[in-house]
């Protein structure tokens, strides 16, 4: 059965996140992982150097109490992370989703990921963290981490869901773009929704290579709009996405080509942010 890796950690994105795994339940009929990853064991008061500045009896006390410090952080630590998969799982099941497993673990958000990820078919994220409403121009390091990491497709959630009637394709001819073109095509994550592909300063190979994804995408069922322009791909791409009221950005995340070359790294935060959708990315 298809499956949905949805990655949670209580910041105000979690309901997004829940939201759009909702929203493509209800398209692919998948069953969903519920994943929270606390922090590592490994942040302890108890290695603070105390060596010269207390007598021995005080400085036992002291460690002791730092231990229980620790035992009792650790303990609020898992509350809360139950907390936040019962809020998440109580929204899921508002919208009708009933098949999840909830997944409460600790260790490195990256690698706990690799670990149930293989046998998902989409995961979703959320585009900030837990540190969000302080950061409001930064997206979160685990995002840029998975988008790198990740081997499946990731679904970004925006900070609020909203229906997606019209989604968009940042076309280079690159091959995460063609196997962006290749999933549409085959899943029905995306049946019915108006799709619209378009490529900035497109030429030679890149403009026959959307042609192509075009009848691919025609043949598959789907009302296509095709358009190009020229400009810097990060203005032009997000000037596209507003006037042309798209709700889904769909992109691949790495290449060579002038679009792919600007959503590397730092940039490629900077368009997912710009954009203010959610967005769809292939590696």
């Amino acid at each position: 059965m298809t499956r949905i890796l949805a990655c949670i950690d209580g910041s105000t994105y979690s309901g997004s996140v829940a939201d759009h795994t909702a929203w493509a339940v209800t398209r692919i009929a998948a069953s969903v992982d519920l994943l929270h990853v606390l922090g590592r064991p490994g942040d302890s008061s108890a290695p603070i150097d105390l060596s010269g500045n207390l007598d021995l009896g005080a400085r036992d006390a002291l460690v002791a109490e730092l231990v229980d410090l620790d035992i009792q952080k650790a303990k609020l630590a898992q509350k809360l992370g139950r907390d936040i998969l019962a809020d998440a799982l109580q929204r899921l099941g508002d919208n009708g989703v009933s098949k999840v497993s909830e997944l409460l673990r600790r260790g490195d958000v990256l690698d706990t990921l690799k670990d149930f990820e293989e046998d998902a078919d989409l995961v979703v994220i959320g585009k900030r963290g837990g540190a969000a409403d302080f950061a409001k121009l930064h997206l979160g390091s685990n995002l840029e981490r998975v988008l790198r990491g990740s081997s499946k497709p990731v679904l970004v959630a925006s900070r609020s869901y909203v229906p997606i009637r019209r989604f968009l394709i940042a076309f280079d001819g690159g091959s995460s773009a063609v196997k962006a073109v290749n999933y549409i095509a085959e899943s029905p994550l995306f049946a019915g929704i108006a799709c619209h592909i378009f490529t900035v300063s497109a030429g030679g190979e890149a403009e026959a290579g959307m042609r192509e994804a075009e009848m691919r995408l025609r043949n598959a069922g789907f009302d296509v709009t095709v358009a190009v322009e020229e400009g810097g791909p990060g203005e032009v791409i997000a000037r596209k996405v507003d006037d042309g009221a798209i709700d889904l950005l769909v992109m691949g995340a790495y290449g060579h080509s002038p679009i792919r070359t600007f959503i590397i790294g730092s940039t490629t935060t900077a368009l997912i942010r710009s954009c203010k959708v959610a967005a769809l990315l292939f590696r």
